[in-house]
């Protein structure tokens, strides 16, 4: 888990130390910022022990003997390709609707980099994450496990939860990305948990590659 740690602390540095395109000054577009401060402070918690990292085959344990809810923090259009049966879900992220002259440039630039290839919307913050979360579990002495598709977007919820005064809190490690067939029992939607991230050409080359690997087998 150090290394994974180290991983991400290595990448964040990297990114903080990259100067700002000049069309991400305004104060609705420093979502990366926020994030990065965000993603720090989880590994800060994650390492003296207040937030408890737990690996997917371990996520069924904590879910079943120590009484840990899962909370799935994917936005909406992740989650209805797979999710794990009796999780709650607040999005942590959603979708962008402004469409003011500079927010469509931002989202033409994301299309051309990001958009086309992964199929990921081009999004902001949820500003009423806590209260959503507030609603579904009232209790913040509840057990929270905190879940996203690879363990980025889910350790910078933990943060803002613990900020919120829920202070029993878990965090997915890897994501669903890295769970194994089996690690959920009962997983609901048309594709396999592990890869309900992967959208746009990147999802059409992953099933190109999935159809070449079962032609090779015969």
């Amino acid at each position: 888990m150090a290394i994974q740690l180290n991983h991400f602390q290595a990448s964040t540095l990297k990114h903080e130390k990259q100067p700002k395109p000049p069309f991400f000054t305004s104060s609705k577009t420093r979502t990366f910022r926020v994030s990065t401060e965000a993603s720090s402070n989880a590994q800060q918690l994650i390492q003296s022990g207040e937030i408890k990292p737990i690996l997917p085959k371990d996520a069924a344990t904590a879910i079943n003997s120590e009484g840990f809810k899962l909370l799935d923090i994917r936005p909406e259009w992740e989650r209805e390709k797979a999710y794990v049966k009796g999780s709650l879900h607040v999005p942590l992220f959603v979708k962008d609707l402004d469409n003011s002259p500079i927010t469509l440039l931002k989202k033409w630039v994301h299309f051309g980099y990001i958009g086309l290839w992964t199929g990921q919307n081009f999004t902001m913050i949820n500003p009423n994450f806590i209260h959503e979360v507030e609603a579904v579990v009232p209790d913040k002495d509840a057990n929270l496990l905190v879940a996203c598709g690879e363990g980025l977007r889910s350790m910078m919820a933990t943060s803002k939860l613990y900020e919120g005064g829920y202070k029993n809190l878990g965090w997915l490690a890897g994501g669903f990305n890295r769970a194994a067939y089996g690690d959920f029992s009962e997983v609901e939607g048309p594709e396999e948990l592990q890869y309900a991230t992967i959208g746009g050409v990147s999802y059409y080359f992953f099933q190109l590659l999935i159809l070449l690997q079962a032609v090779g087998k015969e």
